[in-house]
């Protein structure tokens, strides 16, 4: 009895180590709010024009109608923009992106794919990315830049026709813009189960420990 004393006074003596810190936390729990909300009213959106030979079930879309679904995307971009523009910025000025997403080289990637497919893929230290990890959240926020800017120019055509322009046209900005949003949602699918498999990354993203 006396021994598991020891092993329960050292285990709440061990010292605790933060993984997320809290900037991150409420910028990543915020992001996530943003970009669901303007998933939900992007498809009400799509409905009203469609792209392709199908329509989003109405049951899974946000607004209503297409005059609700544009508020509550508008709405939803600003957050998102301002959310995103804030946690890019502190990303890069505290050397966060640059630690934990760099480097990423193909075989360092090719070699994380084979061991994430076989169950193999270690996260005993959350706080260091594997090359998947590392390939997924680089690329995310290159998506993130490229679906605003395609927003953009689709919401001001006229008085953005630079953006228009480094599109093509805007038939082409709105086909950027689909992809984009199928992108971030396989993403987050992605990350959804990836947290499931792993609880504890989701513990560290929400207490930071």
């Amino acid at each position: 009895m006396a021994s598991l004393a020891t092993v329960d006074e050292h285990i709440e003596a061990a010292p605790t180590r933060t993984i997320q810190p809290a900037w991150v936390r409420v910028m990543h729990w915020t992001n996530a709010v943003a970009m669901v909300l303007m998933i939900l009213s992007g498809w009400q959106i799509y409905n009203a024009s469609p792209l392709f030979g199908f329509s989003f079930p109405r049951e899974y879309t946000l607004g209503g109608w297409l005059a609700g679904g544009l508020l509550w995307h508008f709405a939803a971009m600003w957050l998102l923009m301002i959310n995103g523009l804030a946690y890019l910025i502190t990303g890069f000025v505290s050397g966060r992106f640059a630690k934990k997403l760099l480097p990423i080289t193909p075989s360092g990637v090719l070699h994380d794919v084979r061991a994430a497919l076989t169950f193999k893929l270690s996260h005993d230290d959350l706080s260091v990315y594997n090359y998947v990890q590392r390939a997924l959240y680089a690329g995310i926020i290159l998506v993130g830049v490229l679906i605003v800017l395609s927003g953009l120019s689709m919401w001001k055509p006229v008085q953005l026709y630079y953006l228009v322009k480094l599109f093509g046209d805007y038939p082409t900005a709105r086909y950027v813009h689909f992809f984009c949003m199928a992108a971030i949602c396989a993403f987050m699918v992605i990350h959804v189960l990836l947290a499931l498999l792993v609880p504890k990354s989701l513990r560290a993203m929400i207490i930071g420990r």
